[in-house]
């Protein structure tokens, strides 16, 4: 079976894998991004599959593939918005650290140590998968892609978030988020494999999907916060595609 799965990476994560659930541990910039990929991933289902977000589990019915969950920061929320969620994640030590804040919330949430590659090649079926900051840590990023467009079911949702490759993101991403902030371990990321905006449009597009939307997710130092932006895409960004 062949897989995308880059075993460095993958021993990246491993090695963090403890400190998912703090938030001023290794993984505070997503914990502090959280609510603005939530704000777009909740959008983007809600308009795809006309469902109202102010009713009690608005997601009701629908199964959720959250893809590289991590210790499931993206897999809960979804649970709780009345989803059928499958976590899956190449890291084998992640999934019991996601299993166990899963429990002690509450929620039930499929979490499985495997890779999209596998989950396709099972034949599972889903309405839509997040591919959230995985893309840029595969071997193959469009034999990847292709996997999880295999995933989709027809009418399908994806919603893939990445970094831009350009000198600004090299500064904040690297520089500022490794290198002086120290939010992450040096070498998290890999500055050579990130993907524009447009180089992601068309590897979405090979892979057999139809991109629909993408925003950036900018970070304001001053508010220290984050929020979506039409046409600030030079950092961290985010795009919708669909199985037609």
């Amino acid at each position: 079976m062949s897989t995308t799965i880059d075993p460095g990476e993958v021993a990246k994560f491993e090695a963090m894998a403890a400190e998912w659930w703090d938030p001023s541990g290794k993984f505070k910039p997503l914990h502090q991004m959280n609510p603005c990929r939530l704000h777009y991933i909740t959008s983007q289902i809600s308009a795809e599959f006309d469902r109202n977000l102010t009713h009690p589990q608005p997601f009701a019915g629908l199964r959720i593939l959250d893809i590289g969950c991590g210790g499931g920061l993206l897999s809960e929320p979804m649970a709780r918005l009345g989803a059928d969620v499958v976590g899956a994640d190449a890291a084998p030590r992640n999934i019991p650290v996601a299993q166990l804040h899963a429990e002690q919330s509450g929620l039930t949430i499929d979490y499985r140590n495997t890779t999209a590659e596998a989950l396709a090649e099972a034949g599972e079926q889903f309405d839509v998968v997040l591919n959230m900051e995985v893309v840029e840590h595969v071997a193959d990023p469009l034999a990847y892609l292709t996997a999880c467009q295999t995933l989709l079911k027809p009418g399908g949702l994806m919603i893939c978030s990445t970094l831009n490759r350009n000198a600004k993101s090299f500064a904040m991403a690297i520089v500022g988020a490794e290198w002086v902030m120290r939010w992450l371990p040096k070498g998290t990321h890999d500055w050579a494999k990130f993907i524009t905006p447009d180089e992601l449009y068309d590897l979405i597009r090979r892979a057999g999907l139809d991109p629909v939307d993408r925003k950036g997710m900018v970070f304001n130092p001053v508010s220290w916060n984050w929020s979506l932006s039409a046409r600030d895409l030079s950092v961290n960004y985010v795009t919708a595609s669909v199985k037609r």
